[in-house]
């Protein structure tokens, strides 16, 4: 006769894991002698201007609030990857995260728009979208996820890097896996190119590189360089696909154990650093394009209507499966 195994986790056990999530949680919007402490965790190297309009945020924190408020930044994924941080986020166990509007698709489906190819005519045409009304909304369409938007980041515009040959049309897509984040709409338009979209997760992709488990990746010239993907990645294809803007978010847990006061000192340190952060992006993609090209990086600018061509099949499928999301995609087309 076999004995029957219990295999639920003993009580202790639950109640240990229980107490753990409960300091985590005030730990993470902890107030000792006076003072709001908030933990933001976010994958970027210290070296990147998004880390470093976050540092401005704080400094701009603890000024507004006479030192009654501080952001603790925890870089390079030391609380975890990205989308753990969110996760962390939403049970209130962590006050703050970064995270790119691509990886909120699966926790706000909203957000998805921005993820969408082409989407921006210019410069210009992004940052009024994303300050005005609809941007107001986008930010707000977390809340009944148990996050709060607070400001958008600029993340530039995505191109692919690869390993073995340039990508000058959509063709040299094809065949190739690449890494794209965790973003049904990125998997599609990879998959528009004629490529094999891979999910890696940031921090582990330049070993993925190395080995083999994927040819390329896409991304900014920022992150390219302070990844170091360059080092194994020697051709950077300039075509711009996306426009996909980082976000900072806010447990509304966190969020609701606030005074208005501590609300508007952190509104206020969020509007200012993204301010801060567009001017900073600009000289640093300027500045990490001079570096990669001294790296000996093969830059190449190849025609984008090919790819723009291609890539209608995904606004061709989200036309008939989302028809709502499709009108926002042209609400901010004429915007």
């Amino acid at each position: 006769m076999i004995a029957s195994i219990n295999t639920s986790p003993p009580r202790r056990l639950i109640s240990t894991c229980f107490a753990i999530l409960l300091l985590l949680s005030v730990a993470a919007c902890s107030k000792p002698g006076g003072v709001r402490i908030l933990k933001l965790g976010h994958g970027l190297d210290t070296s990147h201007p998004v880390h470093e309009a976050m540092i401005f945020m704080a400094d701009r924190l603890y000024e507004k609030s006479g030192g009654e408020m501080k952001i603790q930044v925890y870089p390079n994924q030391q609380l975890g990857s990205e989308r753990e941080l969110v996760e962390l986020l939403q049970i209130g166990s962590l006050a703050m995260t970064k995270v790119s509007t691509a990886a909120m698709e699966g926790f706000a489906p909203e957000i998805k728009v921005l993820s969408q190819p082409y989407l921006f005519r210019d410069d210009a045409h992004q940052v009024k979208v994303l300050e005005g009304p609809i941007g107001k909304d986008l930010l707000s369409a977390g809340e009944k996820y148990w996050f709060k938007g607070l400001c958008f980041y600029d993340a530039g515009k995505r191109s692919f890097y690869t390993k073995n040959k340039p990508v000058e049309t959509p063709e040299d897509i094809k065949g190739l896996k690449i890494r794209v984040m965790e973003s049904p709409t990125a998997v599609r338009l990879i998959q528009s190119f004629g490529g094999s979209p891979t999910p890696v997760s940031f921090g582990e992709l330049y070993t993925a590189l190395q080995q083999g488990i994927v040819d390329g990746a896409e991304n900014n010239p920022p992150s390219l360089l302070t990844s170091r993907h360059y080092e194994v990645c020697k051709f950077y294809s300039i075509n711009e696909h996306t426009a996909v803007p980082d976000m900072m978010i806010v447990s509304t847990k966190v969020w609701e154990r606030l005074s208005d006061e501590e609300r508007q000192w952190l509104q206020e340190a969020a509007d200012e650093s993204a301010t801060f952060q567009y001017k900073l992006w600009a000289e640093s993609v300027e500045e990490s394009m001079r570096i990669l090209k001294e790296a000996g990086v093969q830059i190449s600018y190849p025609d984008k209507a090919p790819f723009e061509k291609e890539a209608q099949k995904v606004y061709d499928a989200l036309k008939v499966e989302n028809p709502e999301m499709y009108a926002l995609v042209e609400k901010i087309r004429n915007y």
